[in-house]
């Protein structure tokens, strides 16, 4: 297995390493294995799904070593260029339909909320995209699952639209361009009652989440019941 180089940057619960020319390695700081995502991440980058290439795996699945993938946050990306935020929703919905196109394979375990039988990330936002010089890149695949396409594309929805996660950077990134014009760009491509229904529940199943905070939960809620008022 190789070693860790220089550190690069922490995520949520992993940290992030140099590991020679064009790799990384993200080591799990409790000890959770990484080996599902590398398993996922490597099926997507062979069904043609813009992901890090997976190079190895430690046998305690703790170290994941991956194609280093260099650029913006679609985030970062539309704060700099906020003329861009219509393209950007555009090919974030692309993303998110070319993943949903997938049929799941026969290994991937259910998603945390909702069922069907293709591939869903369950946290597809404008931060988990890498705007590198090959095209948009995905990342952060700790909550793939088999699922519901539209239940992905209503959590993303509901992020853009009212989450302050994490640390104010989604309304920094959206500031100059305007967020709501981010996310109904992104919904536009979805409206109809399927997009309504999968909004309450997904509503509900982020409001659980302990990430978020009872401010961001209930403007999730209130977004969800007045599309379904309105719809």
């Amino acid at each position: 297995m190789r070693k860790p180089g220089e550190f690069l940057a922490s995520g949520r619960d992993a940290d992030i390493f140099e590991c020679g020319p064009g790799l990384v390695l993200r080591r799990s700081r409790h000890g959770r294995s990484l080996a599902d995502e590398a398993r996922i991440m490597s099926f997507l980058h062979d069904q043609g799904y813009p992901v890090p290439k997976v190079e190895e795996i430690s046998a305690d699945g703790r170290d994941l070593v991956m194609e280093r993938i260099d650029g913006p946050s679609m985030a970062d990306w539309m704060s700099r260029k906020p003329w861009t935020v219509r393209r950007g929703a555009a090919t974030l919905a692309d993303l998110h339909d070319q993943l949903h196109a997938i049929p799941a394979p026969d290994y991937l375990w259910n998603a945390d909320v909702g069922a069907g039988a293709h591939v869903v990330h369950m946290d597809l936002h404008p931060l988990n995209v890498i705007m590198s010089r090959q095209g948009p890149i995905v990342i952060d695949w700790a909550r793939p699952g088999r699922g519901e396409p539209m239940l992905d594309v209503a959590v993303a929805y509901l992020l853009m639209a009212t989450a302050a996660v994490p640390a104010g950077r989604v309304q920094a990134a959206v500031i100059a361009a305007g967020r709501s014009m981010l996310a109904d760009a992104f919904a536009r491509r979805y409206r109809g009652r399927d997009f309504v229904r999968c909004l309450s529940i997904a509503a509900e199943w982020k409001a659980r989440d302990a990430n978020m905070s009872a401010a961001e939960s209930a403007a999730m809620r209130a977004l969800a019941a007045d599309a379904a008022r309105g719809s």
